[in-house]
């Protein structure tokens, strides 16, 4: 299941059923979780956990040290869950000594070609990002959300669950959970009614949600004054309570 022309460090930890193409490079801190596949010309490096059945396409680099000059050669880590498909070209960096320490990466991602998670990033599960979605440092992705095409992220951003931004979208501001976001600087465009509705939601809780978002952004409402409405409504709305606790943890302000 190794390629004889793979380069394995004899101290790495691999699982069963792993398989590492032609002409790949395993460092000796690496640890890899069953039925993983590895393909050709794939660079795995530093401290970097990686769970179990994920797919990792050619010339992808991973666990390579942050892009940050503060960087000391401090062991941090770069952790990678199960079920993961990463195309070609991807760069995951690890973390540094100035946040966790760790950039995370979930559950039953699809990361497209040529996607950058930076240092310190923290991504949930069941996200999509599409080609060229480049993540600057310290940014935290919720459960579900799709990043489309060329979306680029500034650092420190929060990007909500179930949010969704059309091509080339630049985020400076956190996308709060569910929102839609298009434009450079990104500007909200209503609910993802069609990712919601796929994944379950019933029709009480988008109607809910939609009341949420109109109150947010077309209640002319400020911020402060929308947080009380909305706390008002998550009262009734579990749904509702992942909004309002997003908007009460924002740091740098959020899409408008």
């Amino acid at each position: 299941m190794i390629h004889p022309s793979a380069i394995v460090h004899p101290a790495a930890r691999i699982g069963e059923n792993v398989s590492v193409g032609a002409y790949s490079l395993v460092g000796e801190h690496v640890e890899i979780g069953s039925d993983t596949s590895i393909g050709p010309h794939v660079v795995i490096e530093g401290h970097t956990r990686i769970g179990r059945n994920n797919r990792i396409f050619q010339f992808s680099s991973l666990g390579a040290v942050p892009q940050d000059k503060k960087y000391a050669d401090e062991p941090t880590l770069l952790e990678i869950g199960d079920g993961n498909t990463i195309r070609e070209f991807c760069t995951l960096n690890r973390g540094t000594a100035q946040d966790a320490g760790v950039t995370r990466l979930g559950n039953d991602n699809w990361i497209m070609a040529y996607v950058h998670l930076a240092h310190d990033c923290q991504v949930g599960d069941h996200t999509i990002f599409a080609n060229n979605t480049q993540l600057a440092g310290h940014v935290h992705v919720g459960d579900h959300a799709i990043l489309g095409g060329f979306t680029g992220v500034h650092q420190f951003v929060r990007v909500g669950a179930h949010s969704f931004t059309a091509i080339a979208t630049v985020l400076v501001h956190d996308l709060p959970p569910y929102v839609m976001a298009a434009g450079d600087t990104a500007k909200p465009y209503g609910i993802n009614t069609e990712g919601l509705r796929r994944r379950g939601f019933s029709a009480d809780a988008l109607a809910a949600i939609k009341r949420a978002y109109k109150t947010l952004y077309k209640s002319g409402l400020t911020l402060d004054q929308a947080k009380i409405q909305l706390a008002e409504q998550a009262r009734t709305c579990v749904e509702i309570g992942l909004l309002t606790d997003f908007l009460q943890s924002s740091t740098r302000g959020i899409v408008r």
